[in-house]
């Protein structure tokens, strides 16, 4: 049984719900079978790093930037 692992930021339960059967049916029409697995690993931004940085720190510096109207 295929199964499709998702990585990503943490989403509300409506988005899921639209993800899991979003990708479930591409891997229907392409695997040809109806039993595909899909596993979310919701990752929030303080245990995410970009170029050796927090992305919750990269955010918080974005935030700033758009308040001073860089």
């Amino acid at each position: 049984m295929p199964t499709i692992m998702v990585e990503g930021p943490p989403l509300d339960l409506e988005r899921k719900r639209r993800l899991v059967e979003g990708l479930t049916e591409v891997a229907v029409e392409v695997y040809g079978i109806e039993h595909i697995t899909v596993l979310i690993r919701e990752n929030p931004p303080e245990n995410v790093g970009i170029s050796g940085q927090l992305l919750v720190d990269r955010r918080k510096a974005g935030q700033a930037a758009v308040s001073k109207g860089e």
